[in-house]
């Protein structure tokens, strides 16, 4: 028998079932239309720049799309097309990005949330380049979110105090997480390591802290379901999270360099590396290699497991059967830190295998990009580089555009040439990105590992740095494309500003012709010498002039027409 219906038509209003309270948030505030005459168009000359950490989208089974921030847009890299420039978000951001992460074609950026200058944060959606949503805001959120993590139907974010959880179909805020020290210290309330989700654990987070416990909630119902505490409470911080691909087992690294490989279910560790003796820094990134290879005496078993930190530019590669042990070790895979110098970046942000694929991923704050890939025949457990795409380590000091009355410019403004204090020398092209590139100064690299300037060697000699096996940071320069020789030159006998000659001081007409000319000249901060470079060749040249009265470099104009 059927109930009667309240009548609607009466003088009082009809019943309605109650709703879950909404709570309170903050309106996404009105902001005023920038100009379009000088709207930004893009950005030249950065790649990776900032230490958050660049995030991977999956295309098919054909391809992948690397995306990195580079202040308050994000660029967007295909693997296929080898770390080819595809797409550039725009709307800029209104504050420096501070964590991103793609999903389904689509690619969120947090921003802003400095409390000490009341700046505001926000969460945009961008696709294919353009925004094309925003993440509600809750009332009071005056942290930055430094890690966002998408699974199943929630995407949560980490702040310093607090985890943020939004619903992904609608982008509504749900509920916010303050995790509580047990043992009333403040360090047992800070968030640190990142947030990680298991596999087949629904709605399960995992959360390092800063005083070495990891606790794992409920984000559904907003709740703590465990905390796994460390071993030693003298290990420090959790600086890196990342689940296996065996089920319920996850890598816990801490401050103190050590690695756990902890079973959840029965919160006991099952494999503990000494990674102290590998890294003599911290671990902040860690990865695991899922195409079934690379472990074993014949590396065709699975188990390699990838780690690095931002403190140095190595990465070291483990093989976790048989108790673990490092197999390899990929030295100088980015800049490591350089210390005498302010302003140059350096160490690794992150590293990541690419899923089912024997390729790594690495970026570094030496604003870099690479890509690694593992051969199935090679007797070496460490990658050779696949791809790179890079830039200036430290502020631009000078730059200029190539001349256009030249016969290898064959557009105005193609080409930009540009100087740092990271003691290089670049061409960009505005065109392509593809087309940029250093213009190299010979073997530094090579030199710096046989010194042990790009490893964690402890016999390395420390009166000697990286820096010291490169010119030093260039003042002026300028260019003449007139008798460049071209991509196409002949290479030039002799090494690099060493003022050789083919024949008892006398250069040979035809070597010349086949080489051409240098047609940059540099100089030099602290050095006497202009020293000269080919444009065609993207190298370094064969001369080094001194100045006559002993003194630095000021200016360098080449040309008949400026010679005295």
């Amino acid at each position: 028998m059927s109930k009667d219906l309240p009548d609607t038509n009466g003088d009082e209003a009809a019943v309605s079932p109650a709703k879950r309270q909404k709570l309170a948030h903050r309106d996404p505030p009105r902001r005023p239309r920038a100009a379009r005459i000088f709207a930004p168009f893009r950005t030249i000359g950065l790649v990776s720049p900032t230490s958050v950490p660049f995030t991977t989208l999956p295309l098919g089974k054909t391809t992948f799309q690397i995306t990195t921030s580079v202040g308050r847009c994000l660029h967007t890299y295909d693997l296929r097309r080898g770390l080819n420039l595809v797409f550039i978000t725009r709307p800029q951001t209104p504050a420096t990005i501070t964590a991103t992460v793609a999903w389904k074609e689509r690619v969120f950026a947090a921003w802003g949330g400095n409390g000490s200058s009341n700046q505001e944060a926000g969460v945009w959606v961008f696709q294919r380049g353009q925004q094309v949503g925003e993440l509600e805001i809750p009332l009071g959120l005056e942290e930055p979110i430094e890690e966002l993590k998408i699974f199943g139907s929630w995407i949560v974010g980490r702040c310093l105090t607090r985890i943020e959880v939004w619903k992904s179909s609608s982008y509504e805020h749900y509920t916010t997480i303050t995790p509580t020290s047990s043992h009333g210290s403040i360090t047992g309330r800070i968030l640190s390591g990142g947030i990680c989700n298991m596999p087949t654990y629904l709605n399960k987070i995992l959360v390092g802290k800063q005083d070495g416990s990891v606790d794992i909630w409920n984000v559904s119902t907003g709740k703590p379901v465990y905390t796994i505490f460390p071993s030693d409470l003298n290990s420090g911080a959790v600086t890196s999270l990342q689940p296996t691909p065996a089920f319920s087992l996850i890598a816990i690294a801490r401050a103190d360099g050590s690695l756990t490989i902890q079973d959840i279910r029965k919160d006991k560790a099952c494999l503990k590396l000494n990674a102290r003796n590998a890294h003599a820094t911290q671990i902040t990134s860690i990865s695991f290699r899922t195409d079934g290879y690379g472990a074993g005496e014949d590396g065709r078993k699975p188990g390699i497991m990838a780690t690095a930190g931002t403190d140095s530019g190595d990465v070291t590669l483990w093989d976790l059967n048989k108790g673990g042990r490092v197999v390899g070790v990929l030295h100088g895979a980015h800049s490591p830190p350089s210390f005498a110098h302010s302003g140059i970046s350096g160490g690794i942000s992150k590293v990541e295998f690419l899923p089912g694929q024997d390729v790594m991923m690495t970026s570094g704050m030496d604003n870099a990009l690479k890509s690694w890939i593992f051969d199935a025949n090679s007797l070496s457990a460490v990658p050779r580089i696949l791809h790179s795409r890079s830039g200036h380590a430290a502020p631009v000091t000078k730059l200029s555009f190539m001349p256009s009355n030249s016969e290898d410019a064959d557009a105005t403004g193609k080409w930009i040439l540009s100087a740092g204090r990271d003691q290089s020398l670049w061409g960009w092209s505005v065109r392509k990105d593809g087309q940029s590139g250093e213009l190299s100064q010979g073997p530094v690299r090579k030199k710096a590992k046989k010194l042990g300037l790009l490893g964690n060697s402890l016999d390395v000699d420390n009166s000697v740095s990286l820096d010291d096996l490169k010119a030093p940071e260039i003042t002026c320069f300028s260019c003449s494309l007139n008798r460049d020789g071209g991509m196409g030159a002949a290479p030039s006998a002799g090494g690099v500003w060493t003022n050789a000659t083919t024949k008892k001081g006398t250069t040979e007409t035809a070597d010349t012709g086949m080489t051409g000319w240098e047609s940059i000249v540099t100089g030099h901060r602290g050095d006497k010498y202009a020293r000269t470079w080919f444009w065609g060749r993207k190298r370094a040249g064969r001369w080094a002039f001194e100045t006559a009265d002993g003194m630095d470099v000021s200016v360098s104009i080449p040309g008949p027409e400026n010679a005295e």
